[in-house]
């Protein structure tokens, strides 16, 4: 996220309402407290909390979570507008979806926050509050059959969609070999590479033939074999199915500078290395490409009880 506009004040006095309410203008993602303090030196923590207070009791502020930070952030006038003619149980339900933020809520959850009772009472609110386009339904792949509802101009949660490895709530898991088979050929090239221009300088070569998770994604991009925007994050999760099929291995290499995101002054580099064994049976089933795994669990969402792909390779 860009760096917050931040105009220092003079010293005299300033309403600072009238300035948080501004600063939040400048920067719609929102603003931490330390931006306010920046902005307004002159003023101490319990004349910035009895502002902020008063701002979110009137419904001109909202709270929202960025990592571990609170951010301060204006609140939409057209959505507030919209509700502001609706019925209690109306504003009720439309503040759970949005409180669910970017990975939704389901209707039983609903039904158990509002207290509504009544099932089809709640399933003509929802329909009445997606006609005004103020919340809609997206599909779960964690349960393919059931839906979460959450604010209309929000992007789902990767928890919620599956990320680049789903389509339509399945899992392509021919284009994730593809990209496997992609990600092992250009490493197993760097490492050609490598031998044929340091022939004679071993460390050299052994430096040379490892490549980061960003240079494999620039390779895979230019391919233009994904139809979707890959991340730095999605080309790791390959590249781990590459080292527990023993086809790579992981290793860091020191930057110098602290990453902006992680504050880690390492980055994670990648080789191709021939199997000392045969590929392992766990990653010749479908669990051993799965990049949801971690969220695999036997009573969880995500399981090998309801996990059709792991059915399918069964009973092949």
């Amino acid at each position: 996220m860009a760096a917050p506009i931040v105009k220092q004040e003079p010293s005299e006095d300033v309403d600072i309402e009238a300035k948080i309410i501004e600063l939040c203008g400048q920067n719609p993602k929102g603003i931490s407290d330390d931006v306010i303090k920046q902005a307004i030196p002159q003023s101490d923590i319990q004349q910035r909390v009895i502002a902020v207070n008063r701002l979110l009791s009137t419904n001109r502020l909202e709270l929202l979570k960025s990592g571990t930070k609170i951010l301060y952030r204006l609140k939409d006038p057209d959505s507030a507008n919209q509700v502001k003619g609706a019925d209690t149980e109306e504003k009720v339900v439309f503040q759970i979806i949005k409180d669910s933020q970017n990975k939704g809520i389901w209707t039983r959850d609903i039904r158990i926050k509002s207290n509504l009772k009544n099932i089809q009472v709640l399933n003509k609110i929802l329909k009445n509050l997606e006609s005004k386009k103020l919340i809609k339904a997206v599909k779960s792949v964690n349960a393919s059959k059931k839906k979460v509802y959450m604010l209309y101009n929000l992007e789902p949660d990767q928890s919620v969609t599956g990320g680049p490895w789903y389509s339509a709530s399945e899992f392509e898991s021919e284009f994730v070999e593809i990209l496997n088979a992609q990600a092992h050929k250009f490493l197993q090239q760097r490492a050609l590479d490598a031998n044929k221009v340091y022939p004679e300088e071993p460390w050299t070569r052994l430096q040379a033939s490892y490549a980061t998770a960003d240079d494999v994604l620039k390779y895979i991009t230019n391919l233009g074999i994904s139809k979707v925007n890959l991340t730095v994050k999605d080309m790791e999760a390959i590249l781990d199915t590459l080292i527990f099929d023993g086809k790579a291995e992981l290793s860091a290499r020191t930057t110098g500078t602290a990453s902006q995101t992680t504050g880690d002054s390492s980055v994670k580099i990648y080789r191709a290395v021939k199997p000392l064994t045969d590929t392992s049976g766990f990653v010749r089933t479908p669990c051993g490409v799965c990049p949801v795994i971690t969220r695999c669990t036997l009573d969880g969402l995500i399981s090998p009880k309801t996990c059709i792909y792991l059915k399918d390779w069964l009973e092949f």
